[in-house]
């Protein structure tokens, strides 16, 4: 049987020039647009392309590959300046972020490291806990981990496929290998479309739904002697070709529908580009994208798109903005271009000498040294962040019970409540190191709640479980969760059971009008009534409207008048939110962080506001203890009101406790 042509193994001066225009797209978008520009898919089918063509002629000229000497190989062109960049941005994070924000960056030099960034933001993505995270210095290395990934994945396929080729099936080997391509870009692809439309925020990170476009640079490489074209043709389709590179972004929402099919249209750009200048022209788009400047920046491009990032999150840290002024964005890529130069002159130029046949312990060493100060700052940093941590919890559980020894020191709500008067001069708790993490303990149990994705109503119940005076059931999201800290503490003082009914990033509510809240929310809220129903609470604790919002939203009235007859609803105004992060605000300048009471909370309860209320529901009002007469403040009684711009700490929920007991043990006793 007749074998496909051998594809031809040549420097490709226009693929140097694609290089060039994805690094830059992407710091241009990055820096002045806000945006995504689609670059990094450029880099995935050019990555497919090129190295099918090296590991298919290798395997077809020696009949093997060498996984050691690949491996080391691919270590002396990625290494040098990637942990160069690992080991800089390292140092200046700690010199330059926030505590705030240190727990969060940490794990994120080890991702980046060892190649599973993508991962760890997939997560990151569908955490609700971690949705607020701001975007850390490293980020950005989440598509060279998915290249990493492939280059380790793809030699072993392209040995699968030589394999069976040769010794199983008895058929020509590229044509085996345009086949196992062809299947591996249809699942992925099919995969992607899939994810892509059911979780998106995953989707993005997702590896098996990128591997799609590498098998596409790799069925290009294996077709592009069958594709010919008239000159005329190939002048049209090459500068339509980098247009589409170059306008995706804007065409698109890049970081909200990619990739799925939508990222098929930079890839097709890139084909459209390889192919012109297989087929060129005097005026071809391969003229200027293998031009010597081309040619140059794409040679840097790696250093360039690895420079760029951290440069512009310090920027934005350092200077306190979130947007880039003409002048800034050009310095960023000024000194992201000339750091991109020295590391390629002075780091890689000479490692990528060294012989890996010869020299392969001596490369080993050198490697090692580019790799050894990474992960010993980043460790060093990570136990004395534990450090740090650990300390300020200690402090912290003196006020885990509402009799704590420390309760006149950090007294919280308690200044209001009862009276109790602030130490002076103390640091506020939970520390703003800490303050991400200081949410009720049932997000530690994995069964007590329902994510923003999955399926079905978890329960799980806290205070006296075997004989309550009464039960409460906190139903809603993390702005009913957050009141459980509170609500532990009134059911070990009023011998109440409490069972929790919770959703990330949902409300209780029957109505979706406005497009806030999830498919998976709204199905929730349909099943949750089953349990609420066959075993009703004496009590049901939900929140009472949305952010600072001055009437009742009608889907919660629908929701309440469902238990009329059946149960009693505790409806709790919802908390003010802050403009700026509270803990991050408080390190920098807590002088500086209040909010006017009359921007974060309507003058009118909601409920004065609202008609047809149902008669089974009574209210509360717990604004005075985050808002005086005009101000709402980010730490009251020496500790921290907030977590993040909304979310309640735990340590600050515990000491709501009593005046929280106030409120339900009035509505108990009516009932």
């Amino acid at each position: 049987m007749v074998d496909l042509r051998v594809p031809e193994k040549k420097f490709r001066p226009e693929i140097e020039g694609v290089r060039a225009v994805a690094a830059l797209l992407v710091a241009v978008y990055h820096i002045w647009i806000g945006s995504v520009s689609g670059g990094v898919d450029v880099f995935f089918i050019v990555s497919g392309y090129l190295i099918t063509t090296s590991l298919l002629s290798k395997m077809e000229r020696e009949g093997r590959i060498n996984l050691f000497e690949y491996l080391l190989g691919l270590a002396k062109r990625l290494f040098p300046i990637a942990f160069t960049v690992l080991l800089f941005t390292t140092v200046f994070s700690i010199l330059i972020l926030p505590v705030t924000v240190w727990k969060q960056t940490i794990p994120e030099i080890f991702s980046s490291a060892f190649y599973f960034q993508n991962w760890q933001l997939a997560n990151t993505a569908v955490d609700y806990l971690a949705k607020d995270n701001v975007a850390s210095p490293f980020q950005h290395f989440w598509a060279l981990s998915i290249q990493g990934q492939f280059y380790v994945t793809w030699p072993l396929l392209i040995m699968l496929a030589y394999f069976s080729a040769r010794k199983i099936f008895k058929l020509p080997v590229r044509k085996t290998l345009l086949t196992v391509l062809s299947i591996v870009f249809t699942i992925s692809l099919g995969y992607s479309i899939y994810i892509t439309s059911a979780n998106q925020p995953w989707a993005y990170f997702d590896t098996f739904a990128r591997v799609w476009e590498f098998s596409l640079g790799g069925i290009l490489a294996l077709m592009i002697p069958y594709l010919r074209f008239k000159k005329s043709f190939s002048f049209v389709i090459g500068w339509f070709g980098l247009a589409v590179i170059c306008f995706t972004g804007i065409l698109l929402p890049v970081s909200n529908v990619f990739p799925g099919y939508a990222a098929l249209l930079p890839t097709s750009g890139v084909m459209l580009v390889i192919l012109s200048a297989e087929n060129g022209s005097r005026f071809g788009v391969e003229k200027l994208l293998g031009s010597k400047p081309f040619l140059y920046l794409g040679n840097i491009s790696y250093g360039f798109y690895l420079w760029h990032w951290p440069i512009l999150i310090f920027y934005y840290t350092y200077f306190g903005t979130d947007t880039v002024t003409y002048q800034g964005g050009l310095a960023i890529l000024l000194v992201a271009f000339a750091l991109s130069i020295i590391s390629v002159k002075m780091l890689e130029a000479p490692v990528r000498k060294i012989n890996v046949k010869k020299s392969k312990v001596r490369l080993g060493g050198i490697l090692a040294t580019f790799m050894l100060p990474v992960i010993f700052v980043g460790i060093s940093w990570g136990v004395y962040v534990d450090q740090s941590a650990s300390e300020s919890i200690k402090v912290n559980a003196g006020i885990e019970s509402i009799e704590g020894d420390n309760v006149e020191d950090y007294p919280g709500a308690r200044t209001i409540s009862d009276n109790v008067k602030a130490a002076p001069n103390l640091e506020p708790i939970p520390s703003p190191i800490n303050a991400k993490m200081d949410v009720p303990l049932f997000y530690d149990e994995r069964d007590c709640f329902s994510s923003r994705t999955e399926k079905g109503v978890d329960k799980c119940s806290y205070g006296e479980l075997d004989n309550p005076e009464y039960t409460i059931a906190l139903v809603g999201g993390s702005h009913s969760g957050h009141w459980l800290p509170a609500l532990e503490i009134v059911a070990e003082m009023q011998n109440l059971k409490i069972d929790l009914y919770n959703k990330d990033a949902c409300r209780f509510s029957s109505d979706d009008s406005n497009g806030a809240l999830s498919k998976s929310c709204m199905e929730w809220n349909v099943d949750v009534m089953e349990p609420l129903l066959a075993d009703p609470p004496d009590l049901l604790f939900t929140t009472a409207n949305v952010n600072s919002g001055d009437t009742i939203p009608a889907g919660y009235l629908s929701k309440w008048k469902e238990f009329e007859g059946i149960t009693t609803v505790f409806a709790l105004r919802d908390n003010p939110r802050m403009e700026e992060d509270p803990p991050m605000c408080v390190e920098k300048n807590p002088d500086d962080c209040s909010v006017q009471r009359k921007d974060a909370l309507s003058a009118i309860p909601p409920w004065e506001n609202t008609e047809n209320i149902p008669d089974n529901v009574v209210f509360a009002d717990m604004s005075e203890y985050f808002c005086d007469d005009d101000t709402c403040k980010p730490v009251i009684g020496n500790v921290l009101v907030y977590r993040d711009l909304h979310h309640i700490t735990a340590t600050y929920s515990r000491t709501l406790a009593p005046a929280l007991e106030k409120h339900l043990m009035k509505a108990l006793e009516n009932l």
